[in-house]
C-alpha cells in the first residue's frame, strides 16, 4: 500500500485538485484508493457528493468504523471527508501522550487499499506532522510563480528536518508544478528553476492553467468525468501514469531490495537522488552506486545489439 501525503505549506497551489484527480486517475487504472481529507476547510466534501453517515472526526475520536465514515464514489474510489470540527480535534490530540503518532495508530486499521491519499491543510500544524509520520511519500504541488517557488523550498526543508528529528524516512516522490501558463515568462523561469534546483528526475511535467479544472469542482466531478478531452485531464493523466510507473519504488508491500533496484533503474543508470540540507539550504546531491560511464557504455552496446537483432 502506498501512503501519499499531498502537502505544501502554502495555500492555493492545487493540493485538493491534485488529490482528487490523482485519486480518480489511479482508481480508473484499477487501483483501490482511499482519499482522506485532513484539511478542516473540508474542500473534499465540497467538491464531491459525500453521503457517509460519519466523517474522519468520528473515526479518530468516537470509534466509528471505517465503512461508516467513507463514501463510495466509484468501483475503486472511497472518500473519508471532514469538516471544521477537525480543527477542534487537533487540540484534543495535542493532549495525548503519543500525539505525534496518533494518526498512524488510528490509520493502522486501513488495509484493503492500494493507495491512501491524504489532502493536507496548508500549515505546519500537528495534524500535518501526523500525516507525514504516517505517509511513506510526499507529493508537493507548487505553483509556478515566485511565491510558489519560495514556499516549495521552505516545504521541502521542513519535511527534511521533520524526517531527521523523528527518524522517519518518507520520500518526496514528486514535485508537481501547477498553474503553468506557457505565455507567462515568470512561469517558464520558475519551472526551469525547479528542474535545475531539484532535478528533472523529481519535477513532474507541469499542470497547465485550465478553466475546466476550476469548473469541475462546482460540478462535483473529477476532471476526467467533467471533460476528459481538456488539457487538465491530459496533464493529470500524465501525472497518474508517472505515479504508477514509480510504484515499484514506493510501495511498501514490495521488498526493500526490489524497491532499491527500481530506484537505481529510474535515477539514470545507477544514479540515486539524495536530498540534503547544506548551510541551511535544501539541495540535491547524487550518490553514485555504479560507474556511470560503464553503465552508459553498456546501455549503448545493448541498444546496438537490439537494433541489429531487429534488422536480422
Amino acid at each position: 500500500m502506498r501512503k501519499i501525503a499531498i502537502f505544501n505549506q502554502k495555500g492555493g497551489v492545487g493540493k485538493t485538485t491534485t488529490a482528487v484527480n490523482l485519486a480518480a486517475g489511479l482508481s480508473r487504472n484499477g487501483k483501490r484508493v482511499l482519499l482522506i481529507d485532513l484539511d478542516p476547510q473540508g474542500d473534499i466534501s465540497t467538491t464531491n457528493n459525500v453521503n457517509a453517515q460519519y466523517n474522519i472526526c468520528h473515526f479518530l475520536m468516537d470509534g466509528a468504523g471505517l465503512g461508516e465514515c467513507t463514501t463510495k464514489l466509484g468501483k475503486n474510489l472511497d472518500i473519508m471527508h471532514c469538516d471544521h470540527k477537525l480543527a477542534d480535534f487537533e487540540q484534543q490530540i495535542s493532549r495525548e501522550k503519543s500525539s505525534m503518532n496518533f494518526l498512524e495508530k488510528k490509520f493502522s486499521q486501513i488495509k484493503d487499499y492500494d493507495y491512501v491519499i491524504m489532502d493536507c491543510a496548508p500549515s505546519w500544524r500537528l495534524l500535518n506532522k501526523n500525516a507525514l509520520g504516517y505517509a511513506s511519500e510526499v507529493i508537493i504541488p507548487a505553483s509556478t510563480d515566485v511565491l510558489g517557488y519560495a514556499s516549495l523550498e521552505k516545504t521541502i526543508k521542513r519535511i527534511m528536518e521533520f524526517g531527521s528529528l523523528n527518524h522517519h524516512t518518507e520520500f518526496v516522490s514528486s514535485i508537481l508544478p501547477t498553474m503553468f501558463d506557457r505565455r507567462s515568462r515568470i512561469c517558464g523561469e520558475m519551472l526551469l528553476r525547479m528542474k535545475k534546483e531539484f532535478t528533472p528526475l523529481l519535477v513532474a511535467e507541469p499542470i497547465r492553467a485550465n478553466s475546466k479544472l476550476k469548473e469541475a469542482p462546482k460540478a462535483k466531478m473529477s476532471i476526467f468525468t467533467y471533460d476528459k478531452k481538456s488539457t487538465g485531464a491530459e496533464d493529470y493523466w500524465k501525472f497518474t501514469k508517472l505515479v504508477l510507473e514509480n510504484e515499484y519504488m514506493y510501495d511498501l508491500a514490495i521488498p526493500q531490495q526490489q524497491r532499491d533496484k527500481s530506484m537505481r533503474d529510474y535515477f539514470v543508470n545507477g544514479k540515486k537522488r539524495e536530498m540534503m540540507i547544506v548551510n541551511n539550504k535544501v539541495t540535491f546531491g547524487f550518490k553514485f552506486i555504479a560507474d556511470i560511464k560503464d553503465s552508459i557504455k553498456s546501455h549503448l552496446i545493448d541498444a546496438k545489439k537490439q537494433k541489429r537483432a531487429g534488422h536480422a
